[in-house]
């Protein structure tokens, strides 16, 4: 069994991030799924939440996803996010206004991509 995976985290309008991971844990349609070197292949639908990356040198790197794919196979993992942002992108003072509008007018989709964006950043 491998040490580690390759993995690409690639949005809609960019790559957000490829490396070398040991660990990688997203949420799709069917939960949360944590995926390993060596895991079974997979393709999977991907629901808004953050993304966690445990990278080889034992650093960790979070993302907000809104959407989209993961699949893995031969120790290569996709993540293709219609939208996906580090937590280190992610303006907090921002994000919690846009979650407070969002509340106000009652826009549960805006809601959601908030708070995911609110949890990645708290989970970083």
């Amino acid at each position: 069994m491998a040490a580690e995976l390759h993995v690409e985290l690639v949005a809609a309008d960019r790559n957000v991030w490829s490396g070398e991971a040991t660990l990688v844990v997203a949420r799709t349609t069917s939960g949360d799924i944590g995926v390993m070197p060596g895991h079974q292949p997979l393709l999977g639908v991907l629901e808004s939440g953050p993304v966690n990356i445990r990278t080889s040198d034992g650093g960790t790197v979070v993302a907000a996803v809104h959407g989209g794919f993961i699949s893995f196979a031969d120790n290569k993992l996709s993540l293709l996010a219609e939208i996906a942002e580090l937590a280190d992108e992610i303006d907090q003072a921002r994000a919690e206004r846009a979650l407070e509008r969002a509340q106000s007018e009652a826009d549960a989709a805006a809601e959601r991509r908030a708070a995911v964006r609110l949890r990645a950043v708290a989970g970083h």
